[in-house]
Parts: structure tokens; C-alpha cells; sequence
């Protein structure tokens, strides 16, 4: 009896031990168990949002008001090494959102100014033909603006009383052989812009000129023409105006903020529409002190060498104007960079899904790149894509983690006043 009564509470004693070694290994409070449950059960969307409104939220699949499929947003995951502000998206929606990214490099800056501008002519070279005396002219050699001229050729013939009396008193000095009233009478008519070979003449012959002849200064083009045979001039007159084409000057501006990026005699590329494939390399001549207030913008003057005379005033040209190259500094794409007015931020992609919005110092700006002067490192990777939706999550995950942290801490506060 006593050995029935022994086997049987041996083996009863084994059928607990049993039971309680079996719930020890297979109970789902084991981490490994844990971490199987957690693998096999799919991940569980916190809410969806539509793609083009981060603020349009649903607790369930749907369409946006703009007729979208909604996005799904993931429970974050987050750990102890994930700082403010970040999130963590499925790979499944990085790709649907169409994220790309770009490393920040750490190299020497080369940027481009582009612009546009108007061909000029070269205001060292423009002279303006203006009569020193009232009369009429006579007899017009040029008869339309853009006539070439030669330096030395006629422009036009001048009756003139005032010029007419000038000549009268040389001859009168002369026959008086009175040497200072020869000096006077020579310096008025060479003050009265008669050509030296005329007075010359005047002398020799002892004959007055009724029309005096007045001869080009310069070679170029006849530009602004304002008379016409008959005409009556006066010293206010402008008759018109030669331009040289030798060189011309291109006038541009530039914005504001690219003011840092240029430098006179710095290179510069230039195209124009009429002769496709065509470039013309000049220099930044000069840089205007002044800016536009309505435009807010800058005028710069460019110079270019135009033997062929194929750069015409007033034509439209393409600029492309190189700043200085300086030291290595950090750059990232200017589509990264997230302008808001006040402060500036980028997307740093984390890895494994993770993204958080981080506030940077801009420098300097061109049409691809942004110099960063604090707020990321070299090799940080940003997002150039989608990032508006991403920094709209970013901000409000740091927003929630800020008044979760507040609650608590004032949670603190009253537990320890009620102490």
C-alpha cells in the first residue's frame, strides 16, 4: 500500500513539474517569444494622411479630398538613439513618395550667375557730334542711322554768319600782321571746332568759306541721327552720334542675394539666340553701386571683344557669369534646403526608414547648390524629394514629444506639491 501510495505521488509530482517547465519555456512573456509574435504579426498603421496635405488624417484607407489614395503612417519605432523629431516610414511608402537623397560634400565652391542682358555699345567710344554755332545745314553726307564711317569722313556741311565773322577777322588780323590778334582770331575758329586743315586753307588762299565742312572724329556706326539737310542747329543740337563697335558692352543685373558671388574680371560666357551654338567670352567690367529698389536688383556691365562686328546694340543675350573660387566649405542641393522666412531646414535620411527634420545656416546660393554653415556634417545625407511632407511629419512628431514631455513634467510638479 505504501509503495502504490509512493509511485503515485511520484508521478503526480512530475506531471506539475512538467506543466510549469512547459509554460516557463513557451510563455509568450519570453523575449525570444516576444520578438516571434512581434514577426509574425504585420505592422498596424497609426493613421493615413493624404499625400498632398500632411494635415488631412484618417483613422482608415480612403481617398483625399483631391481624389488621392491615403498614405499610411507607421506606429514611429522608435529608439533610445532617435532624437526629436524623427520618424520612421515603411519602405513600401518611401518609395511610393518617390524620396531621393543626396550626401553633403565637403568641396571647393564653383557656382554660376545666370542672367540676361542687352548688347550695348561701348560708352568710352560714343562721341556725340554737337554744332558750337547757330546756322543750317547745308548738305547732309550720311543719311541713316547704322551707315558705317570712316575716322575722317565727311558728316555734314554748315552754313553759319558766326563762323563766316570768325574767318573775316583772321584775314583781318593777317592783313594787320598784328600776331596777337592772329592768335586770338585762329584759337576762336579752332574753338569753334573748325578743322585745322581749313584754317590752314584760310590762310593760304585768304578766301571765307560760306559752308564749312565738319569731318568724323572716329570710325564706327552713325547712331541716332536727328537732322536732315535744312535743318536749323543751334550748340544744343545733338546732329547724331557714333557709336564704335571694336568692343561692346553688355548690360545685366543680378539679384541681391548673388552680390557676394561677384567680382570684377571675373569670366563670363555669353550666348544670343541668332547664332545658336555660338559663345562669346568676356569679363565683368563693372559692378553698379547702386540696386533697383523695385526689382531689387543690382546692373552689371560686361565687356566683349566684337571684331566681327557680329554683336549688334540691343541685342538679347544669354549670361552666364562664374563667381570666384574659394576654400572647400559644405554644400548640399538647393532643392533640399526648405525656405520658410524665418528659419531653414533640410531632411536628414537616417537609414533603415528613419527621417528628421534638422534647422541649418545658409550661406552662400546658386541655381543647384547651398552652402551650409552649420547644422550638418560631411557625409549627412538630406533628402532633395518629398521633403515637405516628411518635415511636416518630423515637426509634428517633435511637437507631440515636446507636450508628452511637458505633461509629465508637470505631472512631477503636482505629485510633488501634493507630497
Amino acid at each position: 500500500m505504501n509503495t502504490a501510495l509512493s509511485k503515485f505521488v511520484t508521478l503526480l509530482t512530475g506531471i506539475v513539474v512538467g506543466s510549469v517547465a512547459t509554460y516557463v519555456v513557451f510563455s509568450p512573456s519570453q523575449p525570444g517569444a516576444e520578438m516571434k509574435l512581434a514577426a509574425d504579426e504585420p505592422a498596424r498603421p497609426k493613421y493615413w494622411v493624404a499625400p498632398m496635405d500632411p494635415n488631412y488624417r484618417r483613422d482608415k484607407p480612403g481617398k483625399s479630398p483631391m481624389g488621392m489614395d491615403l498614405i499610411a503612417v507607421y506606429e514611429d519605432a522608435m529608439t533610445a538613439s532617435d532624437a526629436a523629431g524623427t520618424i520612421r516610414i515603411s519602405p513600401a511608402v518611401v518609395n511610393n513618395l518617390g524620396v531621393k537623397t543626396r550626401e553633403a560634400v565637403f568641396e571647393v565652391w564653383h557656382s554660376d550667375i545666370s542672367t540676361v542682358g542687352y548688347v550695348q555699345y561701348d560708352a568710352d567710344k560714343l562721341v556725340h557730334i554737337h554744332p558750337r554755332v547757330e546756322g543750317w545745314i547745308e548738305t547732309l553726307h550720311v543719311t541713316a542711322e547704322g551707315d558705317p564711317v570712316e575716322q575722317g569722313q565727311a558728316l555734314y556741311e554748315i552754313y553759319s554768319p558766326a563762323l563766316v565773322n570768325a574767318q573775316n577777322e583772321l584775314l583781318l588780323a593777317l592783313d594787320r600782321k598784328n600776331k596777337k590778334l592772329i592768335t586770338a582770331a585762329r584759337d576762336r575758329l579752332q574753338a569753334l571746332q573748325l578743322p585745322l586743315d581749313a584754317i590752314k586753307n584760310l590762310e593760304k588762299t585768304r578766301v571765307v568759306q560760306q559752308a564749312v565742312t565738319f569731318y568724323a572724329p572716329q570710325q564706327g556706326v552713325v547712331d541716332n541721327l536727328n537732322v536732315r539737310t535744312g535743318f536749323y542747329v543751334q550748340p544744343g543740337t545733338r546732329i547724331m552720334s557714333i557709336g564704335s563697335l571694336s568692343e561692346v558692352w553688355i548690360e545685366a543685373e543680378v539679384f541681391e542675394r548673388q552680390l557676394p558671388l561677384l567680382t570684377e574680371g571675373a569670366p563670363v560666357e555669353m550666348t544670343l539666340d541668332y547664332l545658336p551654338g555660338k559663345v562669346w567670352s568676356g569679363k565683368v567690367d563693372y559692378i553698379y553701386p547702386s540696386l533697383d529698389e523695385k526689382t531689387r536688383t543690382v546692373k552689371v556691365r560686361l565687356r566683349f571683344a566684337n571684331e566681327d562686328r557680329r554683336l549688334r546694340p540691343n541685342m538679347f543675350a544669354q549670361i552666364s557669369i562664374a563667381s570666384e573660387s574659394s576654400g572647400k566649405t559644405l554644400i548640399v542641393p538647393s532643392d533640399a534646403v526648405i525656405r520658410t522666412g524665418k528659419v531653414d531646414r533640410v531632411v536628414m535620411a537616417l537609414g533603415e526608414g528613419r527621417f528628421r527634420s534638422v534647422e541649418v545656416s545658409i550661406g552662400r546660393v546658386s541655381g543647384t547648390s547651398t552652402e551650409i554653415l552649420s547644422g550638418l556634417g560631411v557625409g549627412d545625407t538630406v533628402v532633395t524629394s518629398a521633403q515637405f511632407l516628411l518635415d511636416s511629419e518630423s515637426s509634428k512628431s517633435a511637437d507631440f514629444e515636446r507636450m508628452d514631455y511637458e505633461s509629465a513634467k508637470h505631472g512631477e510638479a503636482m505629485e510633488m506639491n501634493h507630497d
